[in-house]
């Protein structure tokens, strides 16, 4: 595995050992301590990131290894006018291994290219964010036991959601995956994730407006806020973003082995409330994310624990 830049440069018996190991590093964190010993991850951001950055770094750390790199464009050399491929190239002379995320999409793809180093992209624009995906199967697997024969929800930002399309795309190669797509008419999914996906795949989904109406069928809840940074047009930004809120009163009518997820940041999509809810998994993904980077640390670098 030299670069991960989409969900799709890995096969499902690669996503499933990636998982396998996850499962035990938490039931062993100890075995798994200085695996990286002397070697550094380098976390170039040109986007801002609270999880993602900073669960990457603690999963090198926790690795035994260390961390370089920025969390802002303003921070590093492409303020002056350097090229992202520049930029890579430059680094990969002192880091074995990068995460990078960027707002445009294909600049991970690009670095690639470039780099002596592996890319893990990190998340670009509105395209792919192949690590976040690995954490959302990860969490899905742990709590429902399985990742097939699932009917799984996908509710707000589904236009511009880029872990809406990765998890879209992983989750499209299970068997029995029920899709429903919750969204106003603005905020659909793209046009070639329906033609890469679902024509060419001839998978059916459920296209509906509100939550009530698909509650008590699914398995799987996966929030998102509508994401302020991909509009161009403020007074659009406003009249969407709180189209829905998930609030205990909209819990009423689902499954009691409901597992809601998000990919964080929440906005008001999330009510406070529904924190207190058994059901509620976004706290136990964010951490998740955390012990399959570090999987995915150790499988890129060819690295294995001790026994």
């Amino acid at each position: 595995m030299k670069h991960l830049i989409d969900p799709m440069d890995l096969s499902v018996e690669e996503i499933n050992e990636l998982l396998d190991l996850a499962d035990d590093i938490i039931a062993d964190k100890d075995r798994y301590a200085n695996v990286c010993r002397g070697k550094k991850l380098a976390t170039l951001f040109f986007e801002p990131s609270t999880r993602t950055r900073l669960s990457f770094e603690a999963a090198m750390m926790e690795l035994g290894g260390n961390v370089l790199g920025f969390s802002s464009s303003d921070s590093s050399s492409s303020a002056k006018g350097e090229s992202v491929a520049d930029t890579v190239k430059v680094v990969s002379c002192y880091a074995d291994i990068i995460a990078m995320r960027h707002p445009k999409e294909g600049a991970p793809l690009l670095a690639s290219l470039k780099s002596d180093s592996p890319i893990i992209n990190a998340g670009d624009g509105g395209h792919n964010h192949p690590t976040q995906t690995l954490t959302d199967l990860l969490t899905i697997r742990r709590e429902k036991g399985r990742l097939e024969d699932i009917t799984i929800g996908f509710c707000g930002d589904l236009k511009f959601g880029r872990t809406v399309h990765s998890l879209i795309k992983a989750l499209s190669r299970y068997e029995k995956i029920r899709f429903v797509m919750i969204s106003p008419q603005e905020l659909e999914i793209p046009e070639y994730l329906r033609e890469e996906i679902f024509d060419k795949k001839g998978l059916s989904y459920e296209q509906v407006q509100t939550i009530d109406e698909v509650i008590e069928k699914l398995d799987v809840l996966y929030m998102t806020r509508v994401q302020r940074e991909r509009f161009f047009n403020e007074a659009d930004y406003i009249r969407l973003k709180d189209t829905y809120i998930l609030d205990v009163q909209k819990l009423c009518n689902a499954k009691k082995d409901l597992s809601i997820l998000h990919p964080l940041p929440r906005v008001n999509e999330i009510a406070v409330e529904v924190d207190d809810d058994e059901r509620a998994c976004y706290f136990k993904q964010a951490l998740n994310g955390k012990y399959v980077r570090m999987a995915l640390i150790m499988k890129m670098l060819g690295l294995e624990a001790g026994r």
